[in-house]
Parts: C-alpha cells; structure tokens; sequence
C-alpha cells in the first residue's frame, strides 16, 4: 500500500542506507525532450536532513541530469528492495547542481570517500516521500561495487578527464547546456 510522507523518516533513512543502488530520473520541459533514469552506486548517497539529500555525481557519458535540473530543477530518486521485505521509495524534489567552484563544493564533496571521475555534487530539496509496495521487483543477490568506472577515471587522470567532459558532458541529448560547460569557461 502506497503511503505519502512530507520528510524522510528514521526508518526510510536506514531503508535507504541499506541499498547499494538507487536511480535518478530527470527530465527537461520540453514534451519532445528525453527523460532521464540513471542507476548509481558507489557509495554517492547522503541524507542531510528529512528534507535535504545530496548524491556524489560521477563522469559519465552524457550529463543529462545536470542540464535538466539547470532548466528545470525537478528531480525524483527511487531506491528498491532487492533483498529482504519489498518496498519502493521515491523521493521527490528540486534539485540544484555544485560544482567546484560553488561555496558549498567542499563541505559537501568532504561526506564521501574520494571517487576518481567526480564531476559535479547534486544537492536536492525534498518535498514530497512515497513508497509502495515494491512485491513487483525481484530478489537479487548483492555481488560488489563494479569497478570499471573508477578504473577507467583513474587512467584518464586529470587531463583526460577535462577532455572528456568538453567531448562529452557539454549538452544534454536535447542540446540544453549543462552547468558543467559554463564552469569550464570560467576555468
């Protein structure tokens, strides 16, 4: 059964700590534009408050939530039970993209464990929390954390990261600007 929440509570925060992959859909305002749902993993996850969370962004290739949130500021999280009592949670907001140049770059990019390949910190406000029941999900058994992407951004270093977000993070599918390209020209 479907239950609505205006904050995270301490027994959906523990649900949420207990997972090793939620997904981020965005989307820009444009009918004809992409939707984007993106699964991420790593340990790129906090909770700031009832109300506030925060995700580690890592490269990759395309940059579509960056630029939808730029737009538009809409952003939900969804986090599954893969294992043990099924339940869906969603939680709903406005986000807003940091980069590092931002003020708050620091002490948020200071709650995770340093990941090669960080590009951007999502920090969002959090207005509306709803689960359901989830018994649609399949039970999977938890392997690890993949290990190509943190190997791929440690390879490329510094440099070939830079490269790679003009080649790649610049624009959305839709051709919106991410906030990424105007801290590229500041630099």
């Amino acid at each position: 059964m479907a239950k609505v929440y205006d904050r995270i509570t301490d027994e959906l925060t523990r649900f949420i700590q207990s997972q090793q992959i939620f997904f981020v859909a965005t989307a820009p305002l444009s009918s004809s534009g992409h939707i984007n749902l993106s699964p991420k993993g790593l340990d790129s996850f906090r909770i700031l408050s009832p109300n506030r969370v925060v995700y580690l962004d890592l490269t990759g290739s395309g940059n579509e939530t960056s630029a939808h949130l730029a737009e538009n500021q809409r952003i939900t999280f969804m986090f599954c039970a893969f294992q043990g009592k099924p339940m869906i949670l969603r939680l709903y907001g406005q986000g807003q993209v940091l980069l590092p140049d931002s003020p708050d770059w620091q002490t948020h990019l200071d709650l995770f464990p340093a990941i090669p390949g960080t590009r951007q910190i999502i920090v969002a406000e959090i207005d509306r929390v709803q689960t359901s029941c989830g018994t649609g999900v399949p039970l999977f058994q938890y392997e690890g954390q993949r290990s190509e992407m943190v190997e791929w951004a440690e390879k490329k270093g510094d440099r070939g990261m830079w490269d790679y977000w003009q080649l790649k993070n610049q624009t959305s599918a839709d051709g919106l600007p991410t906030p990424l390209s105007a801290w590229m020209e500041r630099q």
